[in-house]
């Protein structure tokens, strides 16, 4: 029993109430790291969390993990610099302006600055036109919005423009295909003029380049499921904020794009056993291309 109460999981005491091990909940992503790290950097967040002796005013989940509510999947560069205090991201990271609020958040001021210098690079440089943060690009963010909207205008512009004009527009007018899918269900009863419960879309599907969709859907889109694509890869894990698929269509046209092809299933089943309501389910896809 001796040996029992010496380990890791052992009954914390009143001088050290933390466990040598300890889970965390963060936005639902779970974690699992040393006290230690936790508290590797004097003044942050963590750091006030896991040396405070009332353990009990921390936010726990229904396991008994400590929980915080933030982004799980940006939570894993926290805890890594957290371990040796250095930065280490993918190539071609999108989330930099987001972790580096969630830096701020944490109250990692080193790990700010170390954010801040290649965010700022990354906008001068025009790696790629396409962010993943609409809010941080450069003032004349709405000026190259407005030529994309231009979808007779800007062509012409590409073919007899200056040499400047001609790779700005080139750039930002790529051509490539991306294509919507949803699944919608609705019931239908006896009278289907009053029974019919129309379209429900739980949620929008994005296919195609990461840097067409962030073009064309900007801060509408949540990248949470693929937060480390390159601009130039595929994917097909992205989403909508909205629900409205004319929302979706007005953004693809203003865009320049136009729908080439669409297809759909469905299935029927009954609602309930003792009645005639039907409830309809389906999965349709829109195919968008711009030249």
């Amino acid at each position: 029993m001796a040996l029992a109460d010496n380990t890791g999981c052992a009954k914390p005491s009143e001088d050290f109430p933390f466990p040598e091990i300890i889970e965390l909940n963060v936005g639902g992503q779970v974690y699992i790291t040393r006290h230690p790290t936790l508290v590797s950097v004097p003044g942050s967040l963590l750091w006030e969390m896991f040396t405070q002796k009332n353990i009990r005013s921390l936010a726990r989940d229904s396991k008994g993990r400590f929980f915080v509510d933030r982004d799980g999947f940006l939570f894993r560069y926290i805890l890594d610099y957290m371990r040796d205090q250095q930065l280490v991201l993918p190539d071609h990271f999108p989330e930099r302006s987001r972790l580096q609020r969630e830096a701020e958040y944490f109250m990692l001021p080193e790990l700010v600055k170390m954010l801040a210098p290649k965010l700022s690079k990354q906008n001068s440089l025009g790696d790629d036109p396409c962010q993943s943060d609409p809010e941080e690009l450069s003032p004349n963010a709405d000026a190259t919005r407005n030529l994309t909207s231009a979808g007779a205008t800007l062509p012409s512009t590409v073919a007899g423009g200056p040499g400047g004009a001609v790779t700005a527009g080139t750039d930002i007018r790529r051509a490539g295909f991306i294509t919507i899918g949803y699944r919608g269900s609705y019931t239908l009863g006896r009278d289907s003029q009053t029974d019919a419960k129309f379209r429900r879309v739980a949620r929008i599907m994005v296919c195609g380049k990461t840097s067409l969709a962030k073009e064309v859907f900007g801060d509408t889109l949540n990248e949470s499921r693929d937060p480390d694509r390159p601009p130039e890869r595929y994917t097909s894990r992205y989403y909508l904020k909205f629900t409205f698929l004319e929302q979706a269509f007005d953004k693809l046209a203003d865009a320049g794009f136009h729908m080439v092809a669409c297809n759909s299933t469905g299935t029927c089943a009954f609602a309930h056993d003792q009645t005639d309501d039907r409830i309809w389910t389906s999965y349709t896809e829109y195919v968008f291309y711009r030249e």
